[in-house]
């Protein structure tokens, strides 16, 4: 699986990369997980209801593809996009969804902090607050769009929104649970490393075995 940094890039410009990756890639294309951070935006899901945007002051909405409703992407926060084809990989959509969020809890664990998903709500939560949202769009037998997980950010601009359609639910970041200062770069590192092993065609079938 090729890991393609792209450091800080408006959110649009990403999103039709995606889409144009997906769309003209073949049975021979490798993987990729594509890491990059965006300056402030809200992104609305296909099906996203415009109530869930309550405040978003001079922050721009981009309506997206992918399921789900609206989220915030910006600075301090991981964001990693997953162009996958699940397809040639023999695992359900179910089971990669799952595989995302064990990456992510692996990921709090090694900084002691205990997090669970929700078969419910797909994401990545502590003691109840989200702090890393999913998101993807099938396509042709592959996915993409991917995860974010908040790190060291400014948290207000969530309070503008119903985050991911949810009204008063509670969003945290990785800092809030730790005491001493974080490196994005070490997190991204380190989320990656997870992402490498749970996406990895022996734990994705395991991982579909099991929702079987």
């Amino acid at each position: 699986m090729k890991i393609v940094n792209l450091g800080e890039q408006p959110y649009l410009s990403v999103y039709e990369a995606m889409k144009q990756f997906t769309e003209t890639r073949d049975e021979k294309s490798e993987d990729q997980l594509w890491v990059v951070t965006h300056p402030p935006v809200y992104t609305q899901g296909q099906n996203g209801k415009a109530e869930h945007i309550l405040n978003p002051g001079n922050i721009p909405i981009v309506q997206v593809d992918r399921g789900g409703q609206v989220t915030y992407h910006g600075p301090g926060q991981i964001v990693i996009y997953t162009l996958i084809n699940f397809k040639a990989r023999q695992c359900g959509v179910r089971s990669l969804v799952r595989a995302l969020e064990q990456a992510v809890i692996a990921t709090l664990a090694d900084y002691g902090v205990a997090g669970n998903g929700d078969v419910n709500a797909p994401g990545v939560y502590v003691a109840g607050k989200k702090i890393a949202a999913l998101g993807l769009r099938i396509r042709k037998g592959s996915v993409y769009h991917g995860l974010s997980l908040n790190v060291d950010m400014d948290l207000t601009p969530f309070s503008g929104i119903n985050p991911c359609g949810y009204q008063g639910l509670e969003v945290t970041q990785l800092a809030d649970w730790v005491d001493h200062p974080l490196e994005i770069k070490a997190v991204t590192e380190t989320l990656l490393q997870h992402l490498t092993y749970y996406l990895a065609p022996a734990q994705l079938s395991v991982a579909f075995k099991s929702s079987q």
